[in-house]
Parts: structure tokens; sequence; C-alpha cells
């Protein structure tokens, strides 16, 4: 099934959708291979997210005798760097496809335009509520972690490795934060999905149906206390902070990205720069599906891998009619 308009959306990927190749066995080498050249080709958000990280490295970080001490003026320049960065990323795009439209509907999968006037979001407004939540509580936690993390370089307490110290584990683990990073996320989305939890905290981001750059970290302070605090992994793991900021900017750049609810930007000369993510779209349509992304192996072990599908709609009603059940039995 090729790429085509469905009754249910305005646009979608080809179909099926399927999980990466690595997760399958047997392993088919050519297969995997192509897949890493998809996901790492030049424009991509993986490679602007790298590219990203590298910059905020080499000009707009600390250096590791300032993270010695933490002291009010790095922290705060982190703090100003993340808002411009998140301000030029998400409002950049947000400009670009929902307030100009410059590409109208096109490769957008929900043409319904975001929520106004609903007293379901702060301001009465998704895009008002959505900014706010980015830029205040979002860029907080992400600054108190990222500098938490320089200081623990900076004291010996998170193993720091350069390249020149071993540059192949230097760029393996570059290749493994991405890995890392849905597994994490995967798993503490799932565990966000249950009982009282998603009911208090993790409802907030799904007041987001239909989503827009700024819903990405549009969510309770408390589960962006959750998603940022996949840097732990560097106080145990021997990393250079440019590993560190990589799987930061998987939050900062990479959740506006994959949620302006567009499968790509068009550019000239027929290219396109990947960013949409239509599998973590049908997570915000169906909510009990596809918690994690398609190189996690989370959402086939339990039963709940939505291929966009008809056969995976009807999949997710009998899993909402069973995850139905089951509460009622506990009740």
């Amino acid at each position: 099934m090729t790429a085509r308009k469905r009754q249910a959306w305005n646009y979608a990927p080809e179909l099926p959708l399927r999980s990466a190749p690595f997760l399958h066995w047997p392993l088919r080498p050519a297969a995997i291979a192509r897949h890493l050249v998809k996901t790492w080709r030049p424009l991509t958000s993986r490679v602007l997210m790298l590219a990203v990280s590298f910059a905020l490295w080499e000009w707009a970080s600390p250096s590791l005798s300032e993270a010695e001490s933490l002291r009010l003026g790095w922290v705060l320049e982190i703090w100003v760097r993340n808002l411009v960065l998140l301000t030029v990323v998400a409002g950049g795009l947000h400009l670009f496809l929902q307030r100009h439209r410059v590409q109208g509907d096109g490769l957008r999968y929900d043409a319904r335009p975001l929520t106004r006037n609903k007293s379901l979001f702060l301001f009465n407004d998704q895009v008002k509520d959505n900014m706010f939540l980015s830029l205040v509580p979002a860029m907080v936690v992400a600054t108190a972690w990222e500098s938490l993390a320089w200081w623990a370089y900076a004291n010996g307490i998170a193993p720091h490795w350069s390249f020149d110290d071993n540059p192949v584990w230097f760029v393996v683990l570059l290749g493994l934060v991405p890995i890392w990073s849905v597994l994490y996320f995967g798993a503490g989305h799932w565990l966000l999905h249950r009982g009282p939890v998603y009911r208090y905290i993790h409802s907030w981001h799904h007041r987001n149906m239909n989503i827009g750059p700024w819903s990405g970290l549009s969510m309770h302070p408390v589960e962006h206390v959750i998603l940022y605090s996949d840097v732990v992994l560097f106080l145990v793991l021997p990393s250079s902070p440019v590993h560190m900021l990589f799987a930061i900017m998987h939050h900062t750049v990479g959740a506006p990205m994959s949620h302006t609810g567009y499968d790509a930007v068009r550019l000239p000369v027929r290219q396109r720069f990947e960013l949409g993510d239509f599998h973590h779209q049908l997570h915000h349509r169906f909510i009990e599906c596809n918690y994690g992304g398609i190189e996690s192996p989370l959402d086939e072990l339990i039963g709940a891998f939505h291929d966009g599908t008809p056969d995976g709609d009807q999949m997710v009603a009998a899993r909402l009619s069973r995850l139905s059940e089951r509460r009622r039995a506990q009740s």
C-alpha cells in the first residue's frame, strides 16, 4: 500500500507501518543497513539534533572548570540558550506550518485546526497553553537536568571520556543515544498510561488530540521531570557532554519536530526535511497504542503496535475493551 489519502487521515505515509528491522529475527543485514541510511541521512531530525548538540557543546555550554560549582551565572546561560533554541525550533515550525500555512495541508496527517475557545486548555487556547507549558516548566526542568550533568562531569561523578580517550566508543555511543532515548521514552510512557498517573499527570499531554509543534513538550511538570531524566544514563556510562546534549535534544528539539502533525517539510528541488511521526500521531488519536517508537520492541511485545491500517484500528478497539473490563474488575 503506497502513500495515499485515507478517509481517517488527510495524509498517511506508506502503510502498514513496520518496526525497525533490527527488532526482527532472523536479522536481515541489508534491511538494517537501509534503515540506518534512512534514519541518518542529512535531511532528518536525527542529524539536525546531532548537529545542534555539537554546536551547543562547542559554542553555548559552560567549560568543565566553570561547572565545578553550581553557580547561577552559567545555569542561567543554559536556561536562556534553551529558551531561544526551543522558540526558534517550535516557534519557527509553528509559524511556517500553522500560522502562515506555507505548505497548506500538504503532507499533514490531520487537517483539522488546532483548538481554540475551549476551557480544557490554559487561556482557553491550545497553542497558548502549549507554549506556556513548553517555555516555562519544560525549560526549567531541562536546564536543571543538564546543569546537574555538567556539574557531575566537572566533579568526576559522571565518567567523562573524550574522543581522544576512545574514538570508537565515542562514535558508537552517538549511534546508541537515539536507541536509548526511544527505549527509555517507551517504558516511561507506558507507565504514564497506568491508572491515577494517567488521570492526574499524563492526561495533560493528551488534551492535544490534534498536535502542532508546541504540543511536543506540553505536559504536566512532573512528566517533564520524568522525560528529561534519561540523562541519568550519562552519570554512570563513560561519555562526553555531547552525548548528554544529544539525548536532551531528543526532547527540546525532537519533541517539537515529531509533533508537527506533518510528515515532512517540503524544500526546494523536490527535497523534504523528514520530521513527522505518524506512529506517534496514531497514539494521540487512539491513546492506548504505540507507546514507544518504531525502534522500540515494546509495542509489539505487549500487543499495542498500531500499523496505521484498519486492522490496527480493530486491534486498538479490542485492546480498549480488554483494558476497560480489567479496570471494572479492579474497581
